[in-house]
């Protein structure tokens, strides 16, 4: 098969083309023919030497692939060889062919192409386990999401926006800003020029949010708490900011009853995973048939490529996805 390889820790020019032996689905795993492979920051870090492979997983990069059954190991139930399939994966995305977990796997939604649908797994198991799991965000409730145009900010609007809450974002331009709302969010605040604090205040009259989603860290932590009512959640899923750790005022958070959570996906179980899986087949694939949430992919790039597609990436140009074809 052809695969991009980390040659060392380094920029986007350490990716680079080579081949490897096929890969063999196992028991319980499925072989994807890959036509397009998802870009996603924890790729980046990967590639920079500042997130580890979890044990057994392919050093290869790439998270999320969409494609078609070429093989299943044994004791797989439910699929063919052909069925159109996307699948969450610990490593091995960008390449021809990935082994991915039959619990991990999901059907490509009928109204979708493959590039598409290459584009739905690390968000949507993303934000499924984070906004309406460990942050139980209900219909009629208010959510605030930092980096809307990301591929997790523009996923999140969609999906809180169908399940009946409404939907604040930040975003770094004016631009950015417009497509968030275009999106569904109530309210895009460009960070670069006001305080999300103190419009948040404003857009709900004192009261604050119900949940805010963070992937930026430390410095936002301080306004993140002024930002909650009373009983919110703060789910934190990362820290581009650069700092993991900031002061707190625990009485705060005692007085007004928060809750401050997080989580990290890639590590998670099998069985974990499977279970998010099994959620986003029953409560999100039928909002995806309908048309009412969908993937936003802002450009492609052949595999071959990977290194303009992480350049991209580190622009933070994009609203949406990148995705890989090879």
């Amino acid at each position: 098969m052809i695969c991009i390889e980390i040659q060392s820790p380094g920029g986007p020019e350490v990716l680079q083309p080579t081949t490897r032996e096929d890969p063999v689905a196992g028991a319980g795993e499925i072989l994807i023919r890959v036509e397009a492979a998802g870009v996603n920051r924890p790729d980046v870090l990967q590639r920079r030497g500042r997130y580890p492979v979890p044990p057994g997983a392919s050093d290869i990069p790439g998270l999320e692939v969409a494609g078609t059954v070429a093989a299943l190991g044994h004791g797989v139930e439910g699929w063919r060889v052909g069925d159109r399939v996307c699948a969450l994966v610990a490593g091995g995305g960008y390449a021809t062919l990935c082994v991915a977990p039959a619990p991990q796997c999901l059907p490509v939604p009928a109204v979708l192409d493959v590039v598409s649908a290459g584009a739905l797994p690390e968000t949507f198991f993303t934000v499924w386990t984070n906004v309406f799991d460990r942050g139980r965000l209900r219909a009629g409730e208010t959510a605030l999401f930092h980096g809307g145009s990301s591929g997790i900010g523009t996923t999140a609007i969609q999906l809180a926006v169908a399940r009946g809450a409404r939907a604040f974002v930040t975003a770094g331009s004016d631009e950015k800003c417009r497509a968030c709302e275009a999106l569904g969010a109530e309210r895009a605040i460009n960070y670069k020029r006001d305080d999300f604090a103190e419009v948040i205040k404003t857009l709900t009259n004192g009261r604050g949010v119900d949940l805010i989603l963070d992937m930026v860290g430390g410095e936002y932590l301080a306004r993140n708490i002024a930002s909650l009512a009373s009983g919110g959640r703060l789910v934190e899923i990362g820290f581009m900011g650069g700092s993991g750790s900031a002061a707190l005022d625990l009485g705060e958070v005692m007085r007004r009853r928060l809750t401050i959570t997080g989580s990290t996906l890639r590590p998670r179980s099998v069985e974990e995973k499977g279970a998010i899986a099994a959620d986003l087949r029953r409560e999100v694939w039928p909002l995806l048939e309908r048309g009412l949430v969908k993937p936003v992919v802002f450009r492609t790039f052949p595999l071959a490529e990977a290194a303009a597609a992480h350049r991209m990436m580190e622009s933070s140009e994009h609203v949406g996805k990148i995705v890989l074809i090879p």
